[in-house]
C-alpha cells in the first residue's frame, strides 16, 4: 500500500479542486502534455521525464498527494494566459512543484533523479 495518495487530474479547474479538497496536506504537483489514446504525450519531454519521477515516489514524505495533472492540448499550452501560467507561474513542461513553496523542477531537472529525490525528501 502506498503511503501516498496519488490523484489524476485534467487541466486547471479540475487541479484546483483536488488541491483544496486536500488542504494542509504535502501536495506534490507534476504537470505534463496531454497524453493521446496511445498514452503518449504531445511533449517529448514529458515522456523522457515521467519514468524518472514514478521511479522516485517512494520516497515522497509520508501522508503526502501527488498530483499528475495533464495541462491541455499542445495549442492551449502555448497561449501566454493560460490558467497555469497565469496562476501557477509555470514555464514549461514537465513541471514538478512541490505546492505553496518555491521549490520547483522544471524540463531537463526531471531527467536527474537525485533532483526529484531531494525534492521529496527536504523538510
Amino acid at each position: 500500500m502506498a503511503h501516498y495518495e496519488e490523484v489524476n487530474v485534467h487541466g486547471y479547474s479540475e487541479f484546483c479542486k483536488a488541491v483544496s479538497e486536500r488542504k494542509g496536506k504535502d501536495i506534490f504537483a507534476y504537470f505534463s502534455g496531454d497524453k493521446d489514446a496511445e498514452g503518449k504525450s504531445w511533449c517529448p519531454d514529458c515522456v523522457k521525464a515521467e519514468p524518472f519521477v514514478r521511479e522516485e515516489l517512494s520516497h515522497l514524505p509520508e501522508g503526502s498527494v501527488f498530483i499528475y495533472c495533464q495541462v491541455g492540448e499542445r495549442t492551449y499550452w502555448k497561449d501566454q494566459n493560460n490558467d497555469f501560467k497565469k496562476n501557477l507561474s509555470l514555464t514549461g513542461v514537465p513541471t514538478l512543484l512541490r505546492y505553496g513553496t518555491p521549490q520547483k523542477l522544471v524540463e531537463e531537472d526531471l531527467f536527474k533523479p537525485e533532483l526529484i529525490r531531494m525534492m521529496f525528501t527536504e523538510d
